[in-house]
């Protein structure tokens, strides 16, 4: 890949907005970043007299190319289930209750095949894209063929995320995802065929052959365990084995209250305990929801320094509750986002939900800061998905840029700062997205992207009840 250069007219970088900030970029990498009219107050980024002595020196670099607008690092999507977005607009009909949500997921579930779902997903990667997100973390559940038969190839369904990711031009954390159990020991049933791999011995064996088979730049492996429902206690060792404390491993937890409720009754003790005391908590694990806890579970989450993800838009979509994400965040744990179910598809949103619903649940405001809430949506969302080299405008750092547009009639007039990004901008407000130094989505993509999102849809739920 050639060298670039580019001057960024706004971004925010280490934590504040800068005019005219210019970086350079070579193999998908930046090479540096130069704030004008700042002294070395930023240690991982070059100034504007080193720039200017390295050049004086012959070591030139490209004209830049002006990026108008408000920029800033890449967005994770840290909890996704692609197929999920087949049921948009969907499972709201005729007011909707969690079980015709269910019903309706099983039945996209159950006509999937590598072909439609990479289809699917790659039409709903080109979405994240557009919305600014530049890695996705994919809570892969979906193994077999209905019935439980595996294909030719046992990866085949995950493989052809992967696919769908590199072709729509965004990172992919598989999150390959053990499913045992359709409830605390109960025979899985239905659609849940599909998800089964019989043990976690068998479960983590397809995993290693995944890991063989997919040795490229922007794909991390990692583990998922979908439930303390769906995966016996007596699995969790080997999990924990297969993982060994490394490889990122995201889970379920305490979504609903029922779920609280089945664990006490099969176990004795809360979710959050039952992975603490398997060793399954870990500053590479990722809580996923975290919304009904103790004050032991919010301690043991925080001392162990495991990630928390909200996915305020789908929590708010199946009435799930809201989390206590700052208890959370002031004993430890860590914050990311994701949209999980893709009733929306907006990292923007996320990110002021999680302050708007704590202020919904304490009656009171200023919980968390806007430059908090974008560290979490970039920063720390590519940290927990295993992509440590992402989501900051450094030197050293892969080049990921989203441009936002301040002059809309969501974000003018909003000071274009880190809280037009959080408080005012919407995924329609991106202008442009550079993953990995190549621009992937421009102005007017969305239009094309819509069409291939139908057709994909369409083609699943013909004939379907």
């Amino acid at each position: 890949m050639t060298a670039a250069s580019y001057l960024l007219e706004r971004a925010w970088v280490d934590g504040a907005v800068h005019d005219d900030v210019l970086v350079e970029v070579e193999d998908g990498r930046f090479t540096s970043v130069t704030l004008p009219g700042h002294s070395r107050t930023f240690p991982r980024v070059a100034t504007l007299q080193n720039v200017r002595d390295r050049r004086s020196t012959g070591d030139s670099a490209p004209t830049a190319t002006r990026i108008p607008g408000l920029t800033i690092p890449g967005l994770a999507n840290c909890h996704s289930h692609a197929f999920h977005r087949a049921l948009r607009g969907r499972t709201q009909r005729e007011r909707g209750t969690f079980w015709t949500w269910r019903d309706q997921m099983y039945a996209v579930a159950g006509r999937l095949d590598p072909d439609t779902y990479f289809a699917l997903a790659r039409a709903t990667y080109r979405e994240m894209a557009a919305a600014g997100i530049t890695a996705v973390g994919e809570f892969h559940y979906l193994h077999h063929q209905p019935g439980g038969t595996p294909y030719a190839d046992p990866n085949a369904m995950g493989l052809a995320l992967v696919e769908a990711a590199r072709e729509a031009g965004i990172r992919i954390a598989l999150l390959d995802t053990v499913y045992l159990s359709s409830g605390f020991g109960k025979p899985v049933e239905t659609a849940q065929l599909r998800y089964d791999d019989g043990d976690a011995a068998a479960w983590g064996a397809r995993t290693q052959q995944l890991l063989g088979n997919v040795q490229r730049d922007g794909v991390v492996v990692g583990a998922a365990v979908h439930s303390v429902r769906a995966v016996p206690r007596d699995q969790l060792a080997t999990v924990r084995e297969a993982v060994d404390g490394t490889m990122p491993l995201h889970v379920h937890l305490s979504e609903q209250v029922a779920e609280n409720d089945g664990c006490l009754a099969a176990y004795g003790v809360t979710p959050t305990r039952l992975l603490h005391d398997a060793g399954l908590l870990t500053p590479a694990t990722t809580a996923v929801h975290a919304t009904h806890l103790t004050d032991d579970d919010i301690r043991l989450l925080g001392e162990t320094g495991t990630y928390a993800d909200f996915c305020p838009t789908t929590e708010r979509d199946l009435g799930d509750g809201i989390g206590p994400s700052r208890r959370l965040h002031e004993a430890g744990s860590r914050l990311t986002l994701g949209s999980d179910s893709h009733a929306v598809i907006d990292l923007f949103e996320e990110m002021r939900a999680v302050e708007l619903d704590e202020r919904l649940a304490t009656r009171q405001r200023g919980h968390w800061t806007a430059a908090e809430l974008l560290t979490a949506a970039t920063t720390t969302g590519h940290e927990s998905l295993g992509f440590a080299d992402a989501g900051a405008i450094a030197v050293g750092n892969r080049a990921d840029l989203v441009t936002l547009d301040p002059a809309t009639p969501r974000t003018a007039g909003t000071g274009g700062d880190e809280n037009t990004a959080v408080f005012a901008a919407t995924a329609e407000d991106v202008t442009q997205v550079m993953v990995d130094g190549r621009v992937v989505v421009r102005q007017g993509d969305r239009a094309d992207i819509g069409r291939e999102l139908a057709a994909a849809i369409d083609t699943i739920w013909k004939g379907t009840a």
